[in-house]
């Protein structure tokens, strides 16, 4: 395998990889895709997809995915089950070494590595991860099944969980550091109805101090509410969704990053990293739009603007 010159790699198996290795497939370029160690990426965590255009019966994000999938493979997509640990991106062949050892040479890369769950930076949070501390709902809310739990952000991704909690646990304390909120309508209004319902609670203005436990599994979480000060709350399960920060420390020198990490791309060509023949698609370049919907338009420009170099 190392011995052959492949037209494109495609890193990373979200909707941005995917979309880009059915474009670049159907153009006869024999895309290969490196899955990564989570294949599918970070949508497969998320319960139902309502805004997939056409999509109208809300399916889950695995099966998106798995769908996704199925059409690269279809297309003849070379599907490595694999993790990327070193490129070589400077020359006009380049090399992206796996995990096994393999090194594949190709005259083009897209970059579709996506973003990974941003963590609060708590000592606590850190010797309770696994053991109560979470950042997938749907991966550990099994675990926590008619227990209370608490949801720590304000944004969509931390309502998402907010709602599927509430649907398998007993409580669900959704904390967030200000009054307002930054998800969609829709869900503030599904939260809003929970809270009536006693499903969900709302603790605003509050600045998690420390996820307390046992040494062994999490037993309370102490926030300090603004003009009101220390409030511990017992649960069992702590759900940090604050965000995510984008994948892409293995390309820090050898390709333009911004001041917080993400590919910087060309504003004559969509895509085009500083690197000649580096392209990059999805949540790795993108801090603004996020949507599985925007990943995958990113991906079709990936693999055009790879097809147009290559010509």
């Amino acid at each position: 395998m190392s011995q052959d010159i492949h037209n494109v790699v495609i890193i990373g198996s979200g909707p941005a990889g995917y979309t880009a290795a059915v474009y670049t497939a159907r153009a006869n370029l024999n895309p290969v895709l490196i899955t990564g160690p989570e294949i599918g990426g970070q949508l497969t965590t998320t319960p139902e997809i309502g805004n997939w255009p056409g999509a109208f019966d809300n399916p889950s994000g695995f099966d998106l995915m798995e769908n996704l999938k199925k059409h690269a493979e279809a297309l003849n997509t070379k599907l490595i089950h694999d993790k990327v640990v070193a490129v070589s991106l400077n020359q006009d062949i380049k090399e992206v070494t796996l995990a096994n050892g393999d090194v594949l040479k190709t005259k083009t890369v897209i970059i579709a590595t996506g973003a990974q769950a941003k963590y609060l930076g708590l000592e606590s949070e850190n010797a309770y991860k696994g053991r109560g501390v979470s950042s997938c709902a749907t991966c550990d809310g099994f675990f926590f099944r008619k227990k209370d739990v608490a949801v720590i952000g304000g944004g969509s991704a931390a309502f998402v969980e907010a709602i599927f909690l509430a649907s398998i646990c007993n409580k669900v304390y959704l904390v967030h550091r200000r009054e307002g909120f930054r998800a969609e309508q829709v869900l503030i209004d599904k939260i809003n109805a929970l809270v009536e319902e006693g499903k969900v609670e709302l603790v605003l203005n509050a600045q998690v101090d420390e996820i307390k436990g046992d040494g062994n599994v999490v037993k309370s979480l102490s926030v300090n509410i603004k003009d009101s000060g220390i409030r511990e709350i017992e649960l069992q399960g702590v759900f940090v969704a604050i965000g995510h920060a984008p994948a892409t420390s293995l390309f820090k020198d050898q390709i333009k990053l911004d001041s917080d990490g993400y590919i910087e791309v060309n504003n004559k060509r969509a895509t085009q990293t500083s690197q000649e023949g580096v392209f990059a698609a999805g949540d790795c370049a993108d801090k603004v739009y996020r949507q599985a919907i925007t990943s995958a338009g990113s991906g079709c420009q990936a693999a055009l603007d790879v097809e147009h170099y290559l010509m």
